[in-house]
């Protein structure tokens, strides 16, 4: 069995996850796993894929190279009159990026309320 068959459950959580840059060799017996991740959390999830099939860490055959990289967020409070078009504008987001980022709050983006803090992503 392939160093690569041994560890699909974490190759495939990588994609699932939207691993950007992900890289995935196999180099004297040895499956090196590069890439960025967008919290450190997705990072966390794919050590305890790792873990569940060498649970030791004995093996020694798997090096995982993942970067961090967070989206950070500014916050804003909507205020009479707002859109999320209109605050997209003023920080150089699109409106449908502030609904993404938002969605826990916002059902429905065309109905947005006075006093909500919504999360503005960074581009």
């Amino acid at each position: 069995m392939s160093l690569q068959d041994k560890y699909r459950e974490v190759t495939n959580l990588a994609e699932n996850l939207g691993i950007a840059n992900l890289q995935v060799r196999e180099q004297d017996n040895v499956l090196y796993i590069d890439g960025i991740a967008n919290s450190a959390a997705d990072k966390d999830k794919l050590w305890d894929a790792y873990n569940k099939i060498d649970p030791e860490y004995r093996s020694a055959d798997v090096v995982m190279n993942i970067e961090v990289i967070e989206k950070v967020s500014r916050e804003y409070t909507v205020e009479n009159g707002d859109s999320l078009s209109k605050i997209g504008k003023t920080y150089g987001v699109s409106w449908q990026d502030i609904y993404e980022a938002n969605k826990d709050i916002i059902k429905n983006p065309d109905l947005i309320e006075v006093g909500w803090k919504l999360k503005i992503p960074t581009v």
